[in-house]
């Protein structure tokens, strides 16, 4: 089920641009960068976050500085397809906490993971983990060798 979008102006993109960029801004920064006085500028905010074009904030880490550096892109093919099925797969990869992106995908493929972890001991432990508690067909694994470009922010 897909939600109605949003309508948002050019201000409204400037807020999200500059946010995107350091969710630390003050609110005094804020309305500086795109222009707005700061009670429309905390308005603004709050009306992205009311309808939840601001969904959240977060900090970005460097992996290798916590030592989760090597990233895997798990391709997962299955011969289930029943709500059940689907119920207790979300249910199991989403209690594996390396799993850090996951999406159902049209193709050869099912679903594609996005798996963080320290080296490839790591890695074959959530390998060894996932086909332990569900029922795959294929389960291929790309290998990261370097990042070009991640974590980008939206364009807006």
């Amino acid at each position: 089920m897909t939600r109605m979008s949003v309508k948002l102006d050019e201000i409204d993109r400037r807020i999200l641009r500059a946010l995107q960029k350091d969710a630390t801004l003050s609110q005094r920064d804020l309305a500086d960068r795109v222009g707005l006085s700061q009670n429309a500028c905390w308005r603004r905010v709050n009306r992205l976050k009311d309808e939840k074009v601001i969904a959240g904030y977060t900090v970005r880490l460097d992996r290798d500085a916590v030592d989760l550096g090597l990233t895997v892109f798990v391709l997962i093919r299955t011969r289930q397809h029943s709500a059940d099925w689907l119920k207790n797969f979300r249910r199991e990869v989403s209690t594996i906490p390396n799993v850090i992106d996951m999406f159902r995908i049209a193709g050869d493929y099912d679903y594609i993971l996005k798996v963080q972890v320290a080296d490839m001991n790591g890695f074959d432990q959530v390998y060894q983990r996932m086909i332990a508690s569900v029922d795959l067909d294929t389960v291929t694994s790309l290998i990261t060798m370097e990042a070009i470009a991640e974590d980008r922010d939206l364009p807006l």
